[in-house]
């Protein structure tokens, strides 16, 4: 039944694309039915040559609803003649370099299949990226964007609530693991941070609540890096609104962010037994698999330093016949159906995969996006895209710093939140003079 619905679904998809051309109000609707697709990623989407129990980046090839509704924004602009182009910024280019340096690692992978999962979710995170791009062009305003993007926080919250009263230790909210949630609630709540306290946004109330429950989920997520990254997000998104961003004076700040304190406050006093028992009661194994799984990506990336052990094949080559793990000095017992972890960051994980050259056009594309960010407080200021910029800019480092410990930002939902925050930002850029003069909303 569910494939039957999809092929309905992908053939509506050149007729919807006409009718969003027809209607600038239809393409905001098609945009938080896109936003509501990623908040609902595995319940609408289709999975072909499903591996689920491969431990790997990427377990089957999937096509999802917010896929198809980005190729129809997509169809849609192009239509209107509102099209940005396939490669229309730097970022963009950078990642298209990247993409590419990943490909030679095909030659030294055990399976194909598995390269082409991973290959093929890259290609639809572009798809995103342009399907976000587009509905911008077409639509000359952030405003829908950012109101479904609260809503989608909204949703997380309440979906982590009732994993709370269901028992559940570390909810995952709308996230398939409460490291990819945490992960994405940095730039939810760096973005809608930066709108409440600046009061920029005559959407503050939503701002208020979409703010609250970023950084509630994430610190009932009780994940150790989050927490003590969440105030290094907020006091830079803070810092750069009162040093140049949004004209508002310390004074307002904290008057703004009073009220949000005394709650934060409160809240982190119950929960902080929890808290304190995640940090004492962490196991010691799990610090010391941490460090020879990165030991063993090393070793990977001293065997193929150019192409690497093959995109999404970690799960392969980290086990018998392969050698890395002895020479790493993993010390598991190795029987006969022996399956090892994924090592806990993504550069290490890029590096091991798809070799050295891949990882510094991957960190260069990531960094790019934080210096863009930066330099819009300047551009945008004192604009309300001031503050998204600004809230980004504390997101984007908290993120990055976590991928030092994670490697969620290759899962789907995270890595097509990431395309989505880059093509608002490059819109802001494209588009950064009319911002500035308060000509788009």
């Amino acid at each position: 039944m569910k494939y039957a619905v999809f092929s309905l679904a992908a053939i509506g998809v050149f007729p919807l694309a006409f009718a969003l051309s027809a209607n600038r109000r239809w393409m905001k609707y098609a945009i938080w039915a896109m936003i509501a697709a990623l908040a609902l990623f595995q319940a609408t989407s289709i999975n072909f040559f499903s591996h689920e129990d491969y431990r790997g980046s990427s377990r089957g090839m999937e096509v999802s609803l917010a896929y198809l509704m980005a190729l129809a924004l997509v169809l849609a602009a192009a239509v209107r003649g509102r099209f940005p182009g396939f490669l229309p910024s730097a970022g963009m280019k950078l990642y298209a370099a990247y993409f590419l340096l990943c490909l030679p690692s095909w030659t030294s992978a055990e399976n194909l299949l598995f390269c082409w999962m991973e290959t093929w979710k890259m290609l639809m995170m572009y798809l995103v990226y342009l399907g976000v791009r587009s509905y911008l062009a077409a639509t000359d305003g952030a405003g829908h964007l950012v109101k479904a993007l609260a809503f989608f926080a909204i949703w997380n919250f309440l979906a982590v609530v009732k994993e709370h009263f269901c028992g559940v230790y570390q909810p995952e909210g709308v996230f398939p693991h409460q490291n990819s949630m945490v992960m994405a609630m940095h730039l939810f709540g760096g973005l809608f941070f930066a709108l409440y306290a600046a009061r920029g946004w005559r959407s503050a109330r939503l701002a208020a609540i979409a703010f609250a429950a970023s950084a509630a989920a994430g610190v009932r997520s009780y994940s150790r890096a989050a927490i003590a990254l969440m105030p290094l997000s907020y006091a830079l998104a803070a810092l750069l609104l009162w040093w140049k961003g949004s004209g508002a004076g310390f004074p307002r700040l904290l008057k703004r962010l009073a009220p949000f304190a005394a709650a934060g406050f409160a809240a982190l006093m119950l929960m902080l037994p929890r808290i304190i028992e995640r940090f004492e009661t962490a196991p010691e194994a799990s610090g010391a698999t941490r460090v020879e799984l990165a030991r063993c990506a090393v070793e990977m990336m001293r065997d193929e330093p150019w192409r690497g052990v093959g995109v999404n094949n970690w799960g392969i080559k980290i086990n018998p016949p392969w050698e890395y793990a002895e020479a790493a000095g993993r010390t598991r017992t190795r029987g006969e159906d022996f399956k090892d972890g994924i090592v806990e960051t993504v550069y290490l994980l890029v590096g091991a995969e798809c070799g050295i050259p891949a990882l510094v056009l991957m960190v260069l594309w990531l960094l790019h996006y934080l210096v863009l960010s930066l330099r819009l407080v300047w551009r945008l200021a004192p604009s309300t895209a001031c503050c998204v910029a600004a809230g980004l800019a504390g997101g984007l480092l908290a993120c990055y710093a976590q991928s030092c410990l994670e490697w969620v930002l290759r899962q789907q939902t995270n890595l097509a939140l990431l395309m989505l925050f880059f093509a608002l930002l490059d819109h802001l850029n494209a588009h950064w003079r009319e911002y500035a003069a308060g000509k788009n909303d």
